[in-house]
């Protein structure tokens, strides 16, 4: 199995007192369409830790799952054993979080529910 990391888009809400996510996934695959996702620019891959080649933020479907989940993996990171990277800049977030509106307005977004 493939670890992937993934962007939280939004904590969405209690299910039996544990939280459910909505995460937009990252890929190494280039969009088909360039609409689809946003680059994850390099100086963020190498902040976040993760690898050198390039990579998306998927924007046209959302992953659901309780967090945390079976298919949550942890990496070492700043000194502790941690299922987060880190954050994205507030300038990438805006963006992604711009894309996603603007999509569901249109009802554009598919919604994949995941391992639970």
């Amino acid at each position: 199995m493939k670890d992937r990391p993934s962007v939280v888009v939004v904590a969405q809400s209690l299910v039996n007192d544990r939280l459910q996510l909505l995460v937009a996934p990252v890929t190494h695959s280039p969009p088909i369409r360039a609409d689809e996702a946003i680059e994850i620019p390099s100086k963020v891959k190498r902040h976040l830790g993760l690898d050198s080649e390039r990579s998306w933020i998927v924007t046209s479907e959302l992953n659901r799952f309780i967090w945390p989940g079976p298919d949550i993996r942890l990496i070492t990171n700043k000194g502790g054993l941690t299922p987060l990277y880190g954050a994205i800049p507030e300038k990438l977030f805006a963006e992604v979080k711009e894309r996603f509106l603007a999509k569901a307005k249109l009802g554009k977004i598919g919604i994949i529910k995941r391992t639970e």
